[in-house]
């Protein structure tokens, strides 16, 4: 959905109503130039060819409506046309008033001839506007003879005009294809991040049990756990974009991961499933599970991830707090969301030490918890106490209209944030 979003902001260009403004402007002052063409009729003494011009170009510019409608079918024959239908106008002027050499009349294209000036700047930026309104001005003033402060002021006035939005127009492309990149690299970090929780709930996991299961045995065991080690520094620094391992590597290597229940991907998009069934197999002799009497329904991605993310706390409870510590999952499922609690009675967390693991590109708490509920738009709160466990609160709102059975209850039997109720060992 993120990237449906992405993709249409790119298409929806700053040029697109320009060029529907440029279109209104060609009809509506071809239009405007016959009219004033029929109230000055009378000045005229060759009359047949301001009718002939005009209806030329009242069936030009309907014709290539179309043309002008992007910069992709504003061709460059085309716009060598158009300029040439304009100049052609101003030229024949004097054909049909002799009297318009010599005088501040309006010629025959009148403010039409901007319309072409305006379609070189949209589609070529503020050189093709310079070269097209030089050619304008150099028609008014051999039109005029002798032009006066009038005429000299209408050109410079298209002249900066048409200049003006070409610039304009560089600008905001050159300000697209900055945007473009910038949603390309931010879709790339996304997907990154999600093959990092990926490999971190399996490879690197699976790597650092082979390290240290090798290193226990000793001998070729060894050297494969060794090898299996040097392995899971090098691709734990590749997802995390090139940060530094930590030294030593995979002496701290974590212990056996959690079990992960296999994401439901194969179900649609809209399809809930219910959250309970995701996080029962957590429930073991030293993991507690609390949970609503009623289905705890989400969409099948949200709770896939959330599930995900209570096996990433439940590994880490593991690897600091040891095979020894208790652990509880509570869930709540609220009238405005989901709310997931792991707590442990561990020894807590050192201050500094999740900055300290941040910088050696370890995932757990970064991208396995808080990048997880950051995608699905929650939250995770870690509180440790030293000497006094940890607690991780996830929190996942609830779509519009998917409002749970269980909604606005807890688990039977608890408050707050106590374990007891149903409890599943």
């Amino acid at each position: 959905m993120v990237r449906g979003r992405e993709r249409q902001a790119v298409r929806m260009s700053v040029e697109v109503p320009l060029w529907r403004a440029l279109a209104a402007y060609r009809l509506l002052t071809v239009v405007y130039a016959i009219v004033l063409f029929g109230y000055e009729r009378e000045r005229y003494e060759r009359f047949w060819i301001g009718v002939l011009y005009l209806a030329v170009a009242l069936v030009w510019t309907v014709a290539t409506l179309p043309r002008v409608s992007g910069a992709a079918r504003c061709t460059r024959p085309f716009l060598v046309c158009d300029l040439a239908l304009a100049l052609a106008g101003i030229l024949l002027t004097p054909l049909a008033d002799a009297q318009a050499r010599g005088a501040d009349v309006t010629t025959l294209p009148s403010i039409w001839t901007a319309g072409p000036v305006l379609a070189f700047a949209l589609r070529g930026g503020w050189r093709w506007a310079c070269f097209a309104s030089t050619l304008v001005a150099a028609a008014d003033v051999l039109e005029r003879a002798h032009p006066s402060k009038d005429t000299l002021h209408n050109v410079v006035l298209v002249w900066v005009a048409s200049i003006g939005i070409g610039y304009v127009v560089e600008v905001a492309r050159a300000s697209e294809r900055t945007l473009a990149r910038a949603l390309e690299i931010e879709a790339a970090t996304r997907e990154r991040e999600r093959l990092a929780r990926d490999i971190h709930d399996s490879v690197l996991q699976v790597l650092a049990m082979v390290q240290r299961r090798g290193t226990a045995l000793g001998g070729e065991a060894a050297e494969l756990g060794r090898m299996a080690g040097e392995q899971e520094i090098a691709l734990r620094t590749l997802v995390t974009g090139g940060l530094l391992p930590a030294s030593g590597g995979a002496a701290g290597a974590p212990q056996e991961a959690a079990p992960v229940p296999a994401p439901p991907r194969d179900r649609p998009d809209g399809e809930r499933v219910d959250l309970r069934s995701l996080l029962a197999p957590y429930a073991a002799a030293r993991v507690s599970l609390a949970e609503p009497g009623a289905p705890v329904l989400l969409p099948a991605h949200a709770a896939a991830e959330l599930a995900a993310a209570v096996g990433a706390a439940l590994d880490n409870v593991r690897r600091h707090a040891g095979p020894e510590a208790g652990a509880w999952i509570l869930v709540e499922d609220g009238p405005d969301g989901v709310v997931v609690s792991v707590r442990d009675d561990g020894p807590g967390i050192p201050e500094g030490r999740l900055a300290q693991a941040a910088d050696e590109g370890r995932l757990g708490v970064a991208q396995s918890i808080r990048g997880r509920l950051r995608d699905l738009g929650g939250t995770a709160e870690l509180v440790s106490v030293p000497g006094q466990g940890t607690e991780v609160e996830m929190t996942v709102p609830r779509p519009a209209g998917s409002r749970s059975p269980a909604a606005g209850t807890k688990a039977p039997g608890t408050t707050g944030k106590q374990n007891s109720g149903e409890i599943r060992s």
